[in-house]
C-alpha cells in the first residue's frame, strides 16, 4: 500500500510539473513557426545526438560492468546495460532522481547480486558522476570568468546554489565514506535533535537502521582503498559519460546550419545547466532547465531558440527517457529468468 501511494505521488508530481513546464515554456509562443523551423531542420545530424545520449547509458553500464569484475561478480554487458536503463528511467520520473538506485538494487537482487555489493558499486557510481560535475563548475567558476559573463550574467546565483549543492553532497559523501564514525556520530545527533524539535517520531528501529547502514559505508570505504585504479578509470569514464549527453547540443546546433559559437563554448553551456539543477528536487531537471537553456543560448542560437531548446531538451532528456524505458521494459521481461529457469532445470535433473 504505501509502495502504491509512492507510485501515485510521484506519477502526479511528474505529469503536474511536466504540464506546468509546457505552459511556461509554449505560452504565447509562435507555436507553428517553432514546427516548421524544426522540420526544416537537418535531421542527419539529430542522428549522431541520438546515438551519444544511447552511448550516455552505456557508459554507466560500461563502468558497473566494470567495477562488478573487479569485485569477483561476472556478468554479460548488455545485462549491465539493462541495470543502467532501469536506473536513468527511474532517475529521469522522480525528484532529484531518488527512484534510480532503489530500482537499480532490486534488479540486482534478482540477479543474485548481494545487496551490500551493489549498494557499495551505486554509491561510487553516484559520488564520481557528481564529482565530475563539480569538477567542471568549478574549473568554468576559476578559469571561465570571460565565459561567466558573457552568457551566465542572469543566472549565476542558480549556477553557484547548484555548485555549492555538488559540493556539498560530495563532500557529506566522502565523509560518510572515510569517516563512518565522525560521519555516524553527526547522523545520530542530527536524529536526536530531529527528535526533540518533534519532526520525526522516536523509534529505536530508526536508530538501529541508521546505524547499520553505516556499514556500507565502511564497505565503499575498503573498496576505494583497496582498489584505487579501478576508481581513477570509472572518474575517466564518467567525464567521458558525461561530456557525450552535453555534446547532444552541438548536434543540434549544426542541424540548423548555425555557426559562429564553437564546440567546447556549447558543451560546456550545456554542463552548466547540469550543475545548476542537478540537486533540485524536479524530475530531469524539468522546468528549470528548459528555462535556464532559453537564458544562456540566446546569444547562441538566436530566433531559433525554441526550436533549438525544443530538440535538445527532446534528445537529451526526452530521448534518454524513452531509451531507457524501452530497455526497463526488457529488463523487467529478462533479468532474473535465466537464473530461474537455470535453478529449475537442476531440480527437475536432480529428480
Amino acid at each position: 500500500m504505501k509502495n502504491r501511494k509512492k507510485v501515485i505521488f510521484n506519477g502526479v508530481f511528474l505529469a503536474v510539473v511536466f504540464a506546468l513546464t509546457i505552459y511556461g515554456v509554449f505560452h504565447g509562443e509562435d507555436l507553428s513557426s517553432m514546427m516548421d523551423a524544426i522540420h526544416r531542420a537537418d535531421k542527419r545530424w539529430l542522428v549522431p545526438g541520438i546515438a551519444l545520449v544511447a552511448f550516455f547509458i552505456w557508459g554507466e553500464s560500461i563502468i558497473i560492468w566494470y567495477m562488478m569484475r573487479s569485485s569477483g561478480i561476472r556478468l554479460k554487458k548488455r545485462t549491465c546495460f539493462l541495470f543502467s536503463s532501469v536506473g536513468f528511467f527511474f532517475s529521469c520520473i522522480t525528484p532529484s532522481a531518488s527512484g534510480g538506485q532503489p530500482m537499480q538494487i532490486y534488479y540486482m537482487k534478482k540477479e543474485k547480486i548481494s545487496i551490500p555489493v551493489s549498494t557499495v558499486i551505486l554509491m561510487i557510481v553516484t559520488i564520481t558522476y557528481k564529482l565530475v560535475l563539480v569538477v567542471i563548475g568549478v574549473g568554468i567558476a576559476l578559469f571561465g570568468r570571460g565565459f561567466l559573463h558573457k552568457y551566465l550574467e542572469g543566472i549565476l546565483p542558480v549556477f553557484y546554489l547548484g555548485l555549492a549543492l555538488n559540493i556539498f553532497c560530495v563532500t557529506f559523501m566522502t565523509i560518510l565514506v572515510f569517516h563512518p564514525l565522525l560521519a555516524k556520530a553527526i547522523m545520530v545527533k542530527g536524529l536526536k535533535l530531529l527528535e526533540r524539535l518533534h519532526l520525526v517520531k522516536k523509534k529505536e528501529r530508526r536508530l538501529k537502521k541508521l546505524e547499520d547502514s553505516m556499514d556500507t559505508y565502511r564497505d565503499t570505504a575498503a573498496y576505494l582503498k583497496k582498489n584505487p585504479l579501478v576508481i581513477v578509470k570509472v572518474i575517466g569514464i564518467t567525464f567521458i559519460q558525461r561530456m557525450a549527453l552535453f555534446a547532444v547540443t552541438w548536434f543540434v546546433y549544426q542541424a540548423f546550419g548555425l555557426h559562429g559559437t564553437g564546440f567546447w563554448e556549447i558543451l560546456f553551456l550545456q554542463a552548466v545547466i547540469a550543475v545548476s539543477v542537478d540537486m533540485l528536487p524536479l524530475p530531469g531537471g524539468m522546468g528549470i532547465s528548459e528555462t535556464l537553456f532559453l537564458t544562456i543560448f540566446k546569444p547562441v542560437f538566436g530566433g531559433l531558440l525554441l526550436p533549438g531548446m525544443v530538440l535538445s531538451r527532446g534528445l537529451g532528456y526526452y530521448g534518454e527517457l524513452l531509451i531507457s524505458a524501452l530497455f526497463t521494459v526488457v529488463a523487467q521481461l529478462t533479468i532474473g529468468k535465466e537464473k530461474k529457469q537455470g535453478q529449475k532445470q537442476t531440480g527437475q535433473g536432480m529428480q
